[in-house]
């Protein structure tokens, strides 16, 4: 989404190419994944940027929109007292509107100029969110585990002090607020509003490496971007069904002591995914007209598998009605998702240019 920040464009340019060759030609690892993973890659979302950047290491030429916006600071912000989405830039309401297509699970947006995976909070406003100078989501368990996952995976990011201007991470990894607070972010609104874990690569220390390095950079991320994607079998899916037998939409499943700002709901085939982490978590599903459900669910790891944990809520007939889950922010949880069904085969989104997004679904039926 920074024009200026390029390697990002090439990873994912070349791990299209390795997927898809990986398939071709019958390998394994590329099977396993692809027969149970929907992917959906945006090398761009910022391709006037990319054309006016220049080739500096570290300077913002290219960095903003044709418009002078900075893509990154654009969207609807959780913690802001008020937002339109309508005054978003034509780049920011695009991928607002894919996101509203497809239950993305899990997503990664990709930049330059630091060697660090960030995870949300990007922002705060001072709330019961901020804890030690971090600004804590309900899920901090698994994105920290996310973060983990890509800065391990990677040839020396895990090391966390590799590039001479940045300040040492630990691990490799870092809050987004506590690195520094930032209002707008794509990562904070993908995971508040389209109910999608996303974390934010900052995948090399200089904004437009030379074209000699990007082999060796590939090389780098290559490990870190499948194992990345795997992540996306973490915790369980399922699907809700109505005292009918009836698949239903938004219903609310929450997880007890998760209490995210806008609640996790079923989309118009009744599918759910949490991401977690093994152990034992107690749902709550709610409905309309219909009984609370409370049951306790036992995760394994699921990702060796390529699957969650798949688990199916049965609901019955109320003869009360139920008020909708509260939030813990004066925020409208109106995003609707209507996304494509169980079987369908995984899509790809290519553009010749830019910064890029990639973004993954797990299949309910598998």
């Amino acid at each position: 989404m920074h024009g200026n920040e390029v390697l990002g464009r090439v990873l994912l340019l070349q791990l299209i190419e390795d997927l898809v060759n990986g398939y071709r030609n019958k390998e394994t690892w590329s099977m396993r994944l692809l027969n149970s993973t929907r992917i959906h890659i945006m090398p761009t979302m910022n391709p006037d940027g990319f054309d006016s950047s220049d080739t500096d290491c570290m300077y913002s030429e290219g960095r903003f929109n044709y418009n002078g916006i900075d893509l990154n600071r654009n969207f609807p912000d959780a913690f802001a007292t008020t937002f339109d989405e309508d005054k978003c830039e034509a780049e920011v309401r695009a991928v607002i509107r894919w996101l509203k297509t497809e239950t993305f699970v899990l997503s990664a947006n990709l930049h330059g100029g630091a060697l660090v995976a960030s995870y949300p909070y990007d922002n705060s406003n001072g709330g019961n969110e901020l804890m030690n100078g971090a600004s804590v989501s309900p899920d901090d368990d698994v994105f920290v585990h996310l973060a983990k996952v890509y800065s391990n995976s990677h040839a020396s990011m895990y090391k966390g002090n590799l590039c001479v201007d940045s300040r040492p991470f630990l691990e490799g990894i870092t809050n987004g607020y506590k690195w520094y607070a930032l209002s707008g972010g794509m990562q904070d609104y993908n995971y508040v509003w389209a109910q999608c874990l996303e974390i934010t690569l900052e995948i090399s220390c200089c904004k437009f490496p030379p074209v000699g390095e990007l082999p060796a950079m590939w090389t780098d991320n290559r490990k870190a971007l499948l194992s990345y994607i795997q992540q996306v079998h973490l915790g369980v899916k399922g699907r809700v069904f109505d005292s009918t037998g009836a698949p239903v939409q938004n219903a609310v499943v929450d997880v007890v002591g998760r209490r995210n700002i806008c609640p996790f709901k079923t989309n118009q085939h009744g599918e759910y995914y949490r991401l977690l982490l093994p152990g034992n978590y107690t749902f709550t599903v709610t409905y309309p007209e219909h009984e609370v459900l409370t049951q306790t669910l036992t995760v394994p790891y699921g990702p060796d598998n390529y699957s969650a944990v798949k688990h199916d809520f049965f609901l019955q007939r109320s003869t009360t009605t139920q008020k909708p889950s509260p939030t813990n922010y004066n925020v409208t949880c109106n995003l609707e998702v209507n996304a494509g069904g169980e079987g369908v085969r995984p899509e790809w989104t290519a553009l010749a240019v830019g910064v890029g997004l990639i973004v993954v679904v797990s299949y309910v039926g598998k």
